[in-house]
């Protein structure tokens, strides 16, 4: 099986060529850089030139913009102009979707378009057919001609190209052909690489993005394996993000689920921490993923060399056994279950009852699990021979990172015993609130996302509630144990018809009682109903003031009053059998 990256069990970074954004430059030995997109109107030149601003002072590297039409493209132009007066010269990304002849337009005032492959040249009508391949031959004859003409252009004011794959906007041609796969978003950029390349145009990057981070994972660990075959000069840099990641801690767990486990394995050299916020709070947590990557070359290495005890491009849960921990069942068909430190059990005892299913579930010190030295071969030997599975994990004070540290010991112990993760294996040391957060969220996240994992210990947010609290959100952004009702929001920008954070806020407030129902809330219709494939129902503006409600993907009531919708929404899943009154509130004693 060939490695997506260089060796999974010690970091290296992915060796690509460099990418030129205006002053910027991305791969090769340059930093990860970090971007952001702005939320407002593009046609507010003011509000453009300030946001951009904000964002630069903050940190950000490269801008993007969105130019949903020709209109908004050209207005690029005075956003440009500004902004150079006022001494920024901050690499602007024009975001094109739909619209060829926005792209040529947005072409002429900035330094890099972003393109998504999945509605350049195409409309997603959702049709089934079947393609032979004379007839998918003329398809991307169709798709060169609308491209050419950009990267012509681009070519000659040396811009760079973002070919964005979408998993929630993949085109009809290839939806049938490959399927809603990882190997459908990667096979749809490499269609557009492949006319680039014809034209001697090399000055692009990828990106797979999905709100899924396990088919986001995927999707990129196949694009890497995908260029290497292609051959050594198809080393372009790698764009990472989660889309509709959402808001609050559920919005950076799921990023760092997504981008910080590709970063561990040297994927990755830009990021945009896609948030339901205002897009000034998304740069502080790409600076910290980071830095967190950044730390990982003074990390201790493993003493050996492993092999992969699961496959790396299809998920799969590991096969473990159950077994019952103080009459429990761990491991299994069972949902992963949620540790707590006996000093933390202790202290939310007495808040069981209104903590109702987010209680911690076992106590560490009294679970009987083997810690298992990774050195120690005799003990890995015994443990494998046992009569009858046992619930394993780490020995605390192993200086290996624990992505690391739980490959290794998942490539050593049979997989009929269930795994405990823990999020560290040096409890008192000390960590600051957000990265703990996110090294929690990716240490835990990637070993969920490689199937590994039946049970979870946070230990490094100190508070007993907010521990627990971050144990449930990592299982729930990882999909692997759903707790509470399941939102898909994505960023606003000056695509979306409404304002994201207000809605968002007021659907929550309906809704959140509403456990293992998935709504997405989506600010128009270039990802929506692709992005809402796994979800039950659907918000999506659909013009100026008016919503459309989905069922799954399928728009079911169109152009509602915005004042109205929340309501119609709450009516919708009414009439599909998943509303339940929201139980009343439980005082702790």
């Amino acid at each position: 099986m060939k490695l997506y990256c260089s060796n999974p069990f010690v970091y290296q970074r992915r060796k690509t060529r460099v990418v030129t954004v205006g002053k910027v430059a991305i791969g090769g030995d340059n930093p990860v850089r970090v971007q952001s997109m702005l939320t407002c109107d593009t046609m507010d030149t003011a509000t453009c030139v300030k946001q951009t601003l904000e964002l630069v002072a903050t940190g950000c590297e490269i801008v993007r913009i969105t130019a949903p039409t020709v209109k908004d493209a050209a207005n690029l132009e005075n956003i440009k102009s500004e902004l150079l007066a006022a001494g920024c010269d901050v690499p602007i990304v024009a975001d094109i979707h739909f619209k060829p002849e926005a792209a040529l337009e947005a072409a002429k005032w900035v330094e890099k378009v972003r393109i998504n492959p999945g509605n350049f040249a195409d409309k997603k009508k959702f049709q089934v057919r079947e393609y032979n391949d004379a007839e998918y031959a003329e398809e991307l004859g169709r798709i060169e001609e609308s491209f050419l003409p950009l990267l012509e252009i681009c070519k000659e004011r040396k811009l760079a190209i973002r070919i964005g794959t979408n998993h929630g906007s993949l085109s009809d041609r290839i939806m049938n052909r490959y399927g809603d796969t990882p190997l459908g978003m990667v096979e749809s950029a490499l269609e557009f690489a492949r006319i680039a390349r014809k034209y001697d145009f090399h000055n692009f990057l990828f990106s797979m993005k999905s709100s899924n981070p396990k088919v986001m994972v995927n999707a990129y660990r196949l694009l890497s394996v995908k260029l290497q075959e292609e051959g050594e000069d198809w080393n372009y840099p790698l764009h990472l993000g989660v889309t509709e990641a959402g808001e609050g801690e559920d919005g950076r767990i799921k990023s760092a689920i997504g981008i910080g486990s590709l970063l561990k394995d040297g994927l990755g050299d830009t990021i945009r921490v896609s948030l339901t916020e205002d897009s000034i709070h998304e740069v502080p947590v790409a600076k910290a993923l980071v830095s967190y990557v950044q730390s990982l070359n003074k990390q201790e290495l493993p003493k050996d060399n492993y092999a992969l005890s699961f496959d790396p491009y299809v998920y799969a849960k590991r096969n473990s056994v159950a077994v019952s921990v103080n009459g429990i069942n761990v491991g299994g068909e069972n949902p992963a279950r949620v540790f707590a430190t006996q000093e933390n059990y202790t202290l939310l005892e007495p808040r069981f009852k209104a903590l109702g299913d987010t209680a911690p579930e076992i106590v560490y010190e009294k679970s009987a699990v083997v810690e298992i030295d990774l050195n120690d071969e005799e003990q890995i030997n015994k443990v494998n021979h046992l009569d009858n599975p046992v619930v394993v994990t780490i020995k605390d004070g192993t200086k290996l990172n624990p992505i690391v540290a739980y490959r290794i010991l998942a490539s050593k112990v049979h997989p009929r015993h269930p795994v405990l993760l823990k999020d560290t294996f040096l409890p008192d040391e000390p960590v600051d609130q957000l990265q703990a957060l996110l090294s929690s969220a990716v240490h835990i996240g990637a070993m969920l996302c490689d199937g590994i994992g039946d049970a979870i210990l946070i230990r490094q947010e100190k508070a007993p509630g907010a521990s627990i609290r971050l144990g449930f959100n990592i299982l729930q952004a990882a999909g692997n144990r759903i707790f509470k009702t399941d939102y898909v929001a994505c960023p606003s920008c000056g695509r979306t018809l409404f304002n994201l954070q207000t809605t968002t806020a007021r659907i929550k407030a309906a809704t959140l009682h509403l456990k293992g129902v998935k709504i997405a809330v989506m600010g128009c219709i270039v990802n929506g109903p692709g992005e809402m494939a796994d979800a039950d129902f659907g918000y999506v503006g659909g013009a100026p003031g008016k919503i459309n409600l989905y069922v799954g993907k399928k728009p079911v009531k169109f152009n509602i009053p915005e004042d109205e919708a929340v309501e119609r929404l709450v009516d919708l899943i009414r009439e599909h059998g998943k509303w339940v009154d929201a139980p009343a509130p439980v005082e702790a004693k």
